[in-house]
This record gives structure tokens, sequence and C-alpha cells, in this order.
């Protein structure tokens, strides 16, 4: 059985790992080129998500899509140079199952093969288990009336067999793992001691795994400070860092100094999906069915942590691309 803070062996001695998620919200290759090459030079190899299509309406957020020639050429570089690729869906907005199903092929003819990774993005009414679906009551009892009075959410589709959204057949037969929880704290691995993990309440994901909360500048800087960074390699755990990294462009100078810093120290800087399978193989691949107030625990976390990361940021901010800091929304990309 797992247990939070078990010590995981990592691979070369190393003391602790790193990995980041990108969010491709806002993500246009002028802006984030220059992003991708200061995680490089600084010798990290993670994972940035993509849309394969075009949205089928309006745009949510905005960001290229690699029906985007220039992009999809400079995503391809990308992977052929260490980086993953992984699916935020398929496309900026709601699709129907005929558009997931041309999203996942292009994916596939672009990169070639399927996507193993894939994240849910808001406005997307064919999310997986997303909003109040990724609770259990009584904690969807208080999701519900939180989305009450947020009657813009979209209500989540994607698993809900006989919808024109339903593709959750496909996602279980093509993608591996689907991110779910995202949390505060720097020590993914301890605060979540069973990913990955299968739940048999949400069939359709093979499996899930968490991250923790950097979606900004600020928020980034601070996950990874200096002193986080020596305490994750104190505890010998893992940061799955969740980022928007379009909104650091212009490059912040303290973002590039923490990421050179990190680089320098013994960690191992992985893809989100070797760090998951390595993960995977030294804990076990868990069924959280059999630890039913560990799912319980780790919603109520989930929730309380989440509201407490809203109200402390205030009213939000303008929406879009060029806001910096943190315009990812609370049960939407968290």
């Amino acid at each position: 059985m797992p247990t939070s803070g078990a010590a995981i062996r990592w691979p070369h001695g190393r003391k602790f790992a790193v990995t980041i998620i990108d969010d491709t919200d806002g993500a246009r290759l002028d802006k984030i080129r220059r992003v991708y090459d200061v995680i490089a030079g600084a010798g990290l190899r993670t994972t940035k998500t993509v849309w394969p299509l075009e949205p089928q309406g309006a745009w949510a957020i905005g960001g290229d899509s690699l029906e985007n020639a220039a992009y999809a050429r400079w995503v391809r570089e990308l992977k052929d140079s260490g980086f993953e690729i992984a699916m935020h869906g398929a496309s900026d907005g709601a699709s129907t199952r005929e558009h997931v199903v041309k999203a996942l092929n292009r994916f596939a003819d672009e990169l070639g093969a399927d996507p193993v990774i894939h994240v849910n993005h808001d406005g997307q009414t064919e999310a997986l288990y997303w909003g109040q679906a990724r609770l259990d009551a009584p904690w969807s009892w208080a999701y519900s009336a939180y989305r009450l009075a947020r009657p813009w959410r979209v209500q989540s589709l994607g698993h809900v067999a006989g919808s024109e959204h339903f593709w959750g057949d496909l996602c279980h037969n093509r993608i591996r793992f689907v991110r779910n929880f995202v949390w505060p704290q720097y020590n993914t691995t301890r605060t979540d001691p069973y990913m990955p993990y299968y739940d048999p309440k949400r069939p359709y994901v093979r499996h899930w795994f968490s991250s923790s909360y950097g979606a900004g500048v600020d928020s980034f800087c601070q996950l990874l400070s200096e002193e986080n960074q020596d305490r994750l390699a104190e505890e010998g755990g893992a940061c799955i860092v969740y980022s928007h990294l379009s909104a650091f462009h212009p490059v912040p100078a303290r973002f590039e100094t923490l990421l050179g810093r990190l680089g320098r120290m013994n960690g191992w800087f992985p893809t989100a999906t070797e760090l998951l399978e390595y993960v995977g193989h030294q804990r076990g691949w868990v069924d959280i069915g059999r630890h039913p107030w560990g799912r319980r625990r780790m919603q109520a976390h989930w929730l309380l942590s989440g509201a407490m990361r809203k109200f402390s940021r205030g009213k939000p901010g303008p929406r879009g691309p060029n806001r910096r800091e943190d315009y990812a929304k609370i049960g939407s990309h968290g």
C-alpha cells in the first residue's frame, strides 16, 4: 500500500525529479519559442500540450493549433529534441466526438503516434470527468453549489455515453494518462501517494495523476523557489509543475535563474510520461477504489486548497492570453 512520503529511488543516483506540463492556452509561436529555449538550456526535457485542430466555433482562450504549419513544424522539432507532446483536447472550445476523432488522428499523423497524456481544457464540453464529475459526494454537492453561481461553466460530457461529445472509449483505448488534481505543494508525489492510479468510478481513464500549481510567473517561481528546490531534494520527491508558459513572455529573469539553478542540481528532469511510468513501476499501479479514504482525502484537499487559492487572488483580472499571472480557473484547469 502506498504511503505518504514513501521514498522513491530515482534513476542514475539522482536525488529528486522535476518536470513541467505546459498548458497550451494562449501559446503562439512568437511567444513560446524563447521559453522553451530557456528550458532546454537548463537541461530539462518537459511536456507541452497542444490542440491538434482549430475550434469548431468561437475560441475560448486563443492560441495556435497544429493546423498552423509553422507552429506544427516547431512542435515536431521540439519532440525530436526530446520534449514530449501531449493533448489539451481537440481544440480551443467544445468538440463533438467526430471532431475529437479527427483531432486524435491529426495528432498521430503530425507526431507519429497517439498522445500518451491528455489534459482537460476549460470550455470543452467533451472534458472527461471534469467539474463535479471529478468528485464523490459530499464533495460533488459542494462543487455543484459553486457551479450554480457560475452558469458560464460548461458541463462535462466526454464520459457520458450517448452524448454527442462522448469519447471516453477513445480515451481509454488511445491515451494512458489524464491529469486530475493540482496542489499548491511542491512535492507532488508526497501529496498524491497513489498516482498514477486507476479509479473504478471513472473507468474511461486508465491512469490519473496529479500536479503542482505553477500556472503563472509568480506561482511558478514560488513553487520552484531555491528553498523549495532544496526541500524537494532533501525529501527525495518529485514535482510535476502544471503551468501556462505562454504567460512567461517576455521570459522573466527570475524564471531563468531558477531553472538554471535547478538544472545544476542532482535531479532527474524527464518528460511527464517518463516520470509517471517510473513512479508507477516503483510504487505499483494502484487501484484507488481499494483506498476509498485516500480518495476522499485528496478530493477534500483539492477543494479546500482550490478555494483558498481563488480567494487569495482576489477579484480576477481581464481574461485572455496576455494576463501574466494565473489565469487558470479553479475547478477547470486546477
